[in-house]
């Protein structure tokens, strides 16, 4: 493993430069959602669940999405390589038009049969009644989301990551001061519980979609244009773009699914089991925003770099990335595993002693494979959908997770009837055996696609 490419300075500059932005944005969204779960957590075991929960919907939604904006950003991408402006406001209308069709479908089922939504993870009625009272509220707000999402993806792949960076570290500074005062009844507002959070969200996600707006007109930037040439592109362009697009929607739809189907396994083991993977997950995302950084930094340069026609640099940029990914995944497991017990004892949560039990096995479980999954998260976000990989990501997401992890944890749950932190373990064999197919693909050299040239 040669490390000598820490001495190019020019490269280490651009992917830092791309790269910390994000992190940062990652982590302070990280640092507030666990504030937001240490908030809920003090009304009891049932509510970190409901919210836990609801937020399934939203991470679904919010999947989809990115598996949408990524796949056009593949082409933002090249073409920013390129230098071609036009053609990347054109598939930024795409991303809106698409983007929201879908918010509708969801914002009409929180809001309209969330019951029905949240029967699908827990029977438990307390549980659905706590999480109805938020997803109801939070569901108005996923228009605006699905718009941000393709603005900030579009940004991103043209190096406008600082602007995306404050209008979303803005908003969630605000969505937190807000969800404070209205679960606890703060500075003269109601004290309205979970509801509160729902308001505090929807209010956060809106606000981060006007100052996006309020950035690109003002700060003049290249997608600072009459909003309606954004939609003038003809359909055999946007048939082009939604042939590479779709397998990544597709991708992510699949991906998401199986990852609610593992919460509904978790939830079905026992309420105290997913109020742990909730907890666990907010702290997995803290530990996470170094490799989104590093992930979706690799993404816009390696875009860049195949719309350039400069192919065998993309490839190193991969090489080297899993390398810087590897490193820091080995370092925050080893953090995550010795602070394992000091947080689960620190009082945050409020969890019954088998709540606590679950979550420092978790922990545990969670620093152990954490370097499997930023392979992954490196070759699968850097490589294959960045140049344009999309069928074959399809084909190895699917089959790892439906045809590995889902039966596994079935297993795990139901029929050996292992405690959640062992289902969460027999869940990283379809890590591993997808770590094999994607490193496979990468060195083979297969996922490089010139799509904007050829």
């Amino acid at each position: 493993m040669s490390l000598s490419f820490l001495k190019d300075r020019a490269f280490l500059r651009e992917m830092l430069t791309i790269a910390l932005p994000i992190s940062f944005q990652q982590l302070i969204n990280a640092s507030l959602n666990m504030i937001d779960v240490i908030m809920v957590g003090q009304l009891g075991e049932a509510s970190i669940a409901a919210l836990g929960l609801s937020n399934q919907v939203f991470f679904v939604f919010i999947l989809l999405l990115f598996g949408l904006t990524s796949g056009m950003a593949i082409f933002t991408a090249q073409f920013w390589g390129k230098q071609e402006i036009e053609p990347i406001r054109k598939v930024l209308g795409m991303s809106i038009l698409t983007a929201s069709a879908i918010a509708l479908l969801f914002t009409l089922a929180a809001t309209l049969i969330p019951h029905t939504v949240l029967g699908f993870y827990t029977n438990d009625t307390e549980v659905i009644d706590i999480g109805v009272s938020y997803l109801s509220i939070v569901g108005f707000s996923y228009i605006p989301v699905a718009i941000a999402t393709s603005y900030v993806a579009t940004m991103r792949s043209i190096h406008l990551v600082k602007l995306t960076v404050i209008a979303t570290v803005s908003a969630l500074i605000f969505k937190t001061l807000l969800g404070y005062a209205l679960i606890f009844g703060i500075g003269g507002f109601p004290a309205l519980g979970v509801r509160g959070a729902a308001i505090s969200t929807a209010a956060g996600w809106t606000l981060e979609l006007i100052l996006i707006l309020i950035f690109v007109y003002t700060q003049k930037t290249p997608l600072a244009a009459n909003p309606l040439t954004f939609f003038s592109f003809d359909m055999p362009f946007f048939s082009r773009v939604l042939k590479t697009t779709l397998p990544a929607l597709a991708n992510e739809m699949f991906w998401s699914l199986g990852i609610t189907t593992y919460n509904a396994i978790y939830a079905h083991i026992g309420t105290d089991s997913i109020a742990a993977i909730n907890v666990n997950a907010t702290i997995e995302e803290l530990g996470f925003v170094v490799f989104m950084g590093l992930g979706n930094a690799c993404a816009v340069m390696v875009g860049n770099r195949i719309g350039a026609g400069k192919k065998e640099e993309a490839f190193e940029t991969v090489r080297r990335v899993v390398i810087m990914s590897l490193m820091a995944a080995w370092l925050v497991g080893l953090i995550v595993a010795l602070s394992r017990d000091a947080l689960v004892n620190s009082g945050w949560f409020d969890l019954s002693p088998s709540g606590k039990q679950n979550v420092r096995m978790l922990m545990l479980m969670m620093a152990s494979v954490l370097w499997l999954r930023m392979f992954n998260f490196s070759t699968f976000i850097g490589a294959l959908r960045a140049g344009g990989d999309t069928r074959f990501a399809l084909l190895m997401e699917i089959s790892s997770i439906w045809l590995i992890g889902v039966p596994a944890a079935y297993i795990g749950a139901f029929v050996l009837q292992l405690p959640v932190y062992y289902v969460y373990l027999l869940v990283a064999l379809e890590e591993l055996a997808k770590a094999f197919v994607s490193g496979w693909r990468v060195y083979s050299r297969k996922w490089i696609h010139d799509l904007v040239n050829e």
